[in-house]
């Protein structure tokens, strides 16, 4: 059986995934704040490689783990489960947007929700 990167498109995907997921969240005022000062280029890079890893793909992620690099957010900007919310919902409706199935967009949000208690510091 194919991995799910395969069956989403392979690496053409999730680069096709990465801008407009970051148009959604930095238009959305409730999670663009954290985001401010952040280099979007190397952001887009590392949310591409995780994509890529998280969704069975080639591992060439060599960024912080969750925990490590959310932890100022959690600490000092109160990132909590509510922001953790409009991520995943910017991320469905990017994923629904560029054509996407139900099951597979229900897989990947699957994905990035076992990242809660890393991403959050619980």
């Amino acid at each position: 059986m194919s991995s799910l990167f395969e069956q989403i498109g392979g690496q053409a995907s999730v680069n096709a995934a990465i801008d407009p997921f970051y148009r959604r969240v930095l238009g959305d005022p409730y999670v663009s704040r954290f985001f401010e000062n952040v280099d979007m280029v190397k952001q887009a890079e590392k949310q591409r490689t995780f994509l890529t890893l998280a969704f069975g793909g080639p591992n060439h992620y060599a960024g912080m783990d969750m925990r490590a690099g959310h932890k100022d957010l959690v600490e000092k900007m109160g990132l909590n489960d509510t922001h953790f919310e409009h991520i995943l919902a910017h991320l469905r409706s990017t994923l629904a947007e560029l054509g996407l199935k139900d099951d597979m967009i229900a897989q990947v949000v699957t994905i990035a929700e076992s990242t809660r208690a890393d991403v959050l510091n619980k």
